[in-house]
């Protein structure tokens, strides 16, 4: 007799940005279609599945990704770094959407030479 494999819910959290500062240095720009840091203790591993239900700056919306953890900053990282993830939007219509707001939110601070949660 077979056991039945149990699949894992992805994780859900919400991530509420309130300032344009704090959007800047979450949003990961190197990722294909954009992500987002979170800061969390939970352990997660890279590929995991997480959904997101994000609020950005002055915008009552919020926007659901269902994501993939494609960065891991651990618990006392070099540099005093926030611990989180990193949570890569998926290739989707509705990422690109998502991805196009928040560079208009951000807008000529997208080059700015800040350092951000990830690098």
């Amino acid at each position: 007799m077979s056991t039945p494999s149990t699949v894992a819910r992805p994780s859900v959290m919400q991530l509420a940005i309130k300032e344009k500062a704090a959007l800047y240095a979450a949003f990961i720009p190197f990722f294909e279609d954009g992500g987002v840091f979170v800061p969390t203790a939970k352990d997660y591993r890279l590929g995991d599945d997480v959904y997101v239900l994000l609020t950005l700056p002055d915008d009552t919306q919020r926007y659901p990704v269902a994501g993939k953890v494609a960065w891991v900053t651990p618990a006392r990282a070099s540099g005093n770094r926030t611990q989180g993830i990193g949570i890569q939007f998926p290739k989707d219509d509705k990422s690109r959407a998502l991805r196009a707001r928040i560079e208009e939110v951000l807008g000529a601070s997208l080059g700015a030479d800040r350092p951000t949660q990830t690098i």
